[in-house]
């Protein structure tokens, strides 16, 4: 609670020492802060292991959807292993994948709206908690025109991980193979000027600027500014420029250090580049296109057991998965 009085204190728009804004209208300034403040997604640094008791009931009612058939089976529900570095592959530094993206004349285009699998540990403690269970979902978001954009997000079945369930164009498939829908919603016209909503742009200075702005507290770290990208590709599909200016400011990052090859979840070759986050007991593992450098996933495993919440080091506590 006190981090998420800081974040509030700091995102504050009208200072109370500040008389400019008595009675007054605010400024341009104070008006994006504000906006920032009423539309981000609450930073997912402010408590990397602890669900509410609200989203762990939500993942409950989930898991019976996710059941297999008959008295006798067993939840198909078993959080994933790690992803693991291939044996004897050649690390890419991430200079020279920058300067790889930098080089492709690649031709895609930016796009609002994003297409994710995620996995998600969901944690309760105290007397009675039940064991850690992983919450598999794909998650499609598509804008139009006019400012108004559609939402589906389906929960997939664990037994199949990596096969990408709504392959549909339509913003909203009408069918979905092999998983359950939880929402199907079209949301009214919206704008901001602020980031993640706002366009991103495609020169590495102008991002980096964009990212901390996501962050809203102060000078980015590393683990800070994989959570930003991370919000960053929740809201936007990159094309080719921003995933050059994307690699050349992971390429400047402390301590993210090149690990080798790697297949992610749905079956595609990548660079791993590992970050050690001491501080949570967390090791980051980011997934980057070997030729254009467009980030294709990020691991979050535990790296120090915790009984209370029935973790263990090794366990995977959650992993996104994008596509175009």
């Amino acid at each position: 609670m006190a981090d998420e009085l800081e974040l509030l204190r700091r995102a504050n728009p009208v200072p109370s020492d500040d008389t400019r804004f008595h009675d007054r209208p605010l400024d341009q300034h104070a008006e994006r802060r504000l906006n920032q403040l009423l539309h981000s997604r609450r930073p997912r640094r402010l408590n990397r292991w602890l669900w509410s008791i609200t989203t762990a009931a939500a993942v409950g009612v989930t898991v019976l959807t996710l059941m297999l058939s008959g008295s006798t089976t067993t939840p198909a529900v078993a959080a994933p292993r790690p992803l693991l570095i291939e044996t004897g592959s050649t690390p890419v530094p991430l200079d020279r994948l920058a300067d790889r993206a930098a080089a492709s004349d690649s031709s895609l285009p930016l796009r609002q709206g994003t297409h994710v699998q995620t996995w998600s540990l969901a944690m309760t403690a105290g007397p009675g908690a039940r064991p850690p269970l992983t919450l598999p979902e794909e998650r499609v978001v598509r804008w139009k025109a006019d400012g108004s954009h559609t939402e589906l997000v389906v929960a997939t079945d664990p037994r199949h991980p990596g096969k990408p369930v709504i392959t549909d164009a339509d913003p909203l498939p009408r069918t979905v193979e092999d998983g359950h829908v939880l929402s199907r919603q079209t949301y009214p016209p919206s704008w901001s000027d602020a980031p993640p909503q706002a366009r991103p742009p495609h020169d590495a200075e102008r991002l980096r600027a964009y990212l901390e702005e996501i962050d809203l507290t102060g000078a980015m770290d590393t683990s800070q500014l994989l959570d930003a990208v991370d919000e960053l590709l929740d809201h936007w599909t990159l094309g080719a420029r921003e995933s050059a200016a994307l690699a050349r400011i992971l390429a400047d990052a402390k301590g993210l250090r090149p690990a080798g090859a790697v297949t992610d979840r749905l079956g595609r070759q990548g660079q791993a580049y590992v970050y050690e986050d001491k501080a949570h007991s967390v090791r980051r593992m980011l997934i980057l296109d070997p030729a254009t450098g467009a980030v294709l996933g990020l691991e979050d495993t535990v790296t120090k057991d915790d009984p209370e919440y029935g973790v263990k080091a090794g366990d995977v506590m959650s992993y996104s998965a994008w596509m175009r």
